[in-house]
């Protein structure tokens, strides 16, 4: 049966805008997400912030995002996807403003949990939006690049604005921008987007709703737990507990007449490679790239205005990497395999850091990991939605970018308990001997996502046509 999908592009302006601005949605996502990255010790300092409450306060982001992104994404799908999408810039607008006028580590994290659901909403729904507004084919491939860029973008952007905010203001001025641009955003959203859904809508699968989201929760608080070195029992209760409910998640899916995310879909091959490419990514260099500038400032003792532009060899050179990647003649699933190898090669090169070298040693690394990453984000962008039927594009992007941070949180405790588990030497050659071990972990866990990777060749479809679920856009 042939997927019979109806799109309004009337006009190339309709197409052009909702691009912008979901594009630009994903840009201030992601500067909320890596703004404490920029300006964490002046936070620590003003805050009277601790090595737990420090953990929580970069993680706690990461939490709201695991928690929501495949939730809003199927729901965006049902109940249209520019009233989600809205709805989660509202939310990361209101979530900022506490953030910014925060009088204690709790009031942070919470403000930045809720920035967490609302960016996942933003997320979700943007690709989604830009899917049904580009056709398959090299409106689609240019699109997703840009939607890649805006990631990387949004990446480079966010710790550097909020370093240089905090030398002329405060750390709690880049909160307040954040507000302001989110508003904006919701302002855009409603004038400038056409609401689309699926034609067939299904109930709410609000068992795998509350399952999905208490798991991960504990799973992610689990790991903020280790990284912060406290608890142990605490860690393992959490982590087992929120594996159990993922298990039960899984479970519930399978007898769910209406599930939240269709268990079929692990039957193609596609899907599971965009999803093992996402996680790879997040367990490799995202989780890498998130803990260097602790490395860069307590290893080798930069500024953090210093760390942030360093790390603009990584996530700038993405940005440019992914506009130009539509040129690439190669299917998605081999653009992943290069990317991901490409970035593997810069990862281990970042393995060899004494407490005595410079910046400028790392920079290949970063570079040559930017060259990868850009290729990454661009087809995550178009194939995330592509592996998916048409009538599920917002549950595609929400599945595949939970794939990505969950990634980074568990890469991210990783790496943070090898280079902290290392005691000899002054505190600096402890730390970057701990990074160079872990390095070695994060480039492994890149490689094998290129293998599996390599290894989800297409196949004969098996079972019914998953594929053919109308959708409709407009109204």
């Amino acid at each position: 049966m042939t997927t019979q999908v109806t799109i309004d592009t009337a006009t190339p302006r309709l197409a052009i805008r909702t691009l912008w601005v979901a594009a630009g949605g994903t840009f201030i996502s992601l500067i909320a997400f890596t703004t404490p990255v920029g300006s964490l010790a002046d936070t620590a300092r003003s805050l009277q912030a601790g090595p737990a409450a420090q953990a929580w306060i970069l993680s706690s982001m990461s939490l709201g995002l695991a928690m929501a992104l495949l939730t809003s994404g199927a729901v965006a799908d049902d109940f249209g996807r520019r009233r989600v999408f809205v709805g989660g810039a509202v939310v990361l607008a209101l979530s900022s403003i506490p953030c910014a006028i925060a009088e204690g580590p709790l009031e942070l994290v919470v403000g930045r949990i809720f920035q967490g659901i609302g960016a996942a909403a933003i997320i979700a729904c943007s690709l989604a939006l830009i899917s049904h507004q580009f056709p398959p084919g090299p409106g689609r491939a240019k699109a997703s690049g840009i939607w890649g860029a805006a990631l990387g973008g949004g990446i480079a952007v966010g710790p550097l604005l909020a370093a240089g905010l905090g030398l002329l203001l405060s750390w709690r001025a880049a909160y307040g921008l954040i507000a302001l641009m989110s508003a904006a955003l919701a302002i855009a959203g409603l004038r400038l987007l056409v609401e689309s859904r699926a034609d067939h809508r299904k109930a709410v699968d609000w068992t795998g709703v509350a399952l999905l989201s208490t798991g991960l929760a504990a799973v992610i608080a689990g790991l903020t737990l280790a990284k912060s070195g406290l608890a142990l029992l605490d860690v393992f209760a959490l982590v087992i507990g929120g594996v159990l409910l993922l298990a039960a998640f899984g479970v519930v899916e399978r007898r769910s007449r209406a599930p939240m995310l269709d268990p079929a879909l692990f039957r193609n091959p596609a899907f599971v490679a965009v999803n093992v490419a996402a996680l790879a990514t997040g367990l490799g260099v995202i989780a890498q790239m998130s803990f260097f500038s602790t490395v860069l400032q307590r290893g080798l003792h930069v500024s953090e205005m210093t760390a942030a532009v360093a790390l603009l060899g990584w996530s700038a050179v993405s940005v440019l990497t992914s506009l130009g990647s539509r040129h690439l003649r190669m299917a998605g699933r081999m653009q992943f395999v290069l990317g991901l190898l490409v970035v593997a090669v810069g990862q281990a090169s970042m393995a060899w850091l004494q407490p005595t070298s410079s910046v400028l040693q790392a920079m290949p690394g970063l570079i040559i990991c930017g060259l990868g990453s850009g290729v990454i984000n661009a087809a995550l962008g178009r194939e995330s939605v592509a592996s998916v039927p048409p009538a599920r594009a917002a549950m595609g992007s929400g599945a595949n970018n939970t794939a990505r941070y969950v990634g980074s949180a568990v890469g991210v405790t990783i790496v943070a308990i090898l280079a902290t588990s290392v005691h000899s030497g002054t505190p600096a050659q402890s730390l970057i001997s701990g990074w160079n071990q872990s390095v070695v972990v994060t480039t492994a866990a890149t490689v094998l996502g290129a293998v599996v990777v390599f290894l989800c060749r297409s196949r004969a479809k098996v079972g019914p046509d998953i594929s053919a679920v109308p959708d409709r856009i407009g109204g």
